[in-house]
């Protein structure tokens, strides 16, 4: 059994929609026959707690990336010897490195090379000499323009991975069945959850939006629970407002996958617990900010509805504070729009007209 290093050195989404790939790392079997792998996933410190997560992950390490993490640590002789020295201690053979369109896999190639990995495959715009075995060219060998999951998992096949009979290559993360905390809230009836935050202001739908379309939801027999991290107290209070429940900074990241698992819809911009939703096969309200492509960036295999004007002005400018005055892109989006997303999701009426309140921001 080889020990094989699998690297997505960025966000909590960027490693859950890596898990497809993952998969056919350590799970899948190579044309030849091979045996699985075990599996070294390294991750920044944002991905760490979703790799923990993730089916066929053997062992996580945690790296601060110069190149991707935000701000970006100093390059420093002690941290770049500290991953040489540690991908050499766990005799690793093979590495497969894991990138968006925007990223390069050829500095941390050259870190791996000087470890000694002997087979390494990644995507890469750039000429990538001995630094890479495999290369595959983006726009060339495989479209720009496909869901990330696909896009890893089309690395990882082109470096002779492929996923086990069966699996459908959907997000799948290791969630808890007896996790208490979920069990007594899917106890007490349905619910739906709001996700108000989101890692980038240019990602958020405004919050007294949220908080009308809980008032919204709730008007129509709907239960709902908001949840947020510990930062995002003061959001998720004026989201819940007196009535729905708020989980804002209850939740570690494995009961929040409960939570999502269990939930009946779950409403969220792009973020990382959009993916998270996706893995545990929530059906997902996204809204979804056209800074990078819903195409590419949206939850992935789980019933969807889109919202947000994907045309705005500040379409693929990956910003992270909205270029646009206003916020056109999310602001235009009503509570009413979202209600009858969650209905369509449940099944109910396809238009609320006949029964609509009028709601003004």
């Amino acid at each position: 059994m080889s020990r094989v290093l699998v690297a997505r050195l960025d966000s909590m989404g960027d490693v859950l929609v890596s898990g497809p790939a993952i998969r056919a790392v350590a799970n899948g079997s190579r044309p030849d026959g091979s045996r699985p792998n075990d599996v070294v996933l390294l991750c920044g410190p944002e991905g760490t707690g979703a790799a923990k997560m993730l089916p066929g992950v053997t062992e996580v390490h945690t790296w601060q990336c110069p190149w991707i993490v935000n701000p970006a640590p100093p390059v420093t002789e002690d941290s770049t010897r500290g991953l040489v020295d540690f991908v050499r201690s766990s005799r690793i053979e093979e590495a497969v490195i894991l990138t968006s369109f925007h990223q390069s896999p050829l500095p941390l190639a050259m870190l791996l090379r000087l470890a000694g990995v002997k087979r390494i495959t990644g995507a890469s715009t750039d000429y990538a000499g001995s630094l890479l075995d495999v290369r595959l060219r983006p726009g060339e060998d495989f479209p720009e323009d496909q869901p990330e999951a696909v896009r890893a998992l089309g690395i990882a096949h082109a470096g002779g991975f492929v996923l086990p009979q069966g699996d459908d290559g959907k997000l799948r993360v290791n969630t808890a069945a007896d996790d208490e905390f979920a069990n007594k809230l899917a106890d007490e009836g349905p619910y739906i959850v709001v996700h108000p935050g989101a890692a980038a202001p240019a990602r958020e739908w405004p919050a007294l939006h949220h908080a009308a379309t809980v008032e919204l939801l709730e008007a129509y027999g709907h239960r709902v629970v908001v949840t947020g991290g510990p930062s995002e107290a003061s959001l998720t209070a004026t989201v819940a407002g007196p009535s729905a429940q708020n989980l804002g900074g209850k939740t570690n990241l494995r009961t929040l996958a409960a939570v999502l698992e269990r939930a009946a819809v779950v409403i969220t911009a792009n973020t990382g617990p959009a993916h998270l939703a996706a893995a545990v096969g929530a059906p997902v309200v996204c809204l979804f900010a056209p800074v990078v492509p819903a195409i590419r960036w949206a939850p992935y295999g789980v019933p969807l509805e889109l919202l947000g004007d994907q045309e705005a002005a500040c379409k693929n400018t990956r910003a992270r504070n909205c270029p646009v005055p206003g916020h056109p892109c999310l602001s235009s989006v009503t509570p009413e729009q979202v209600l009858e997303a969650v209905e369509r999701l449940l099944g109910g009426v396809a238009s609320l007209a006949t029964r609509r309140k009028v709601w003004k921001p």
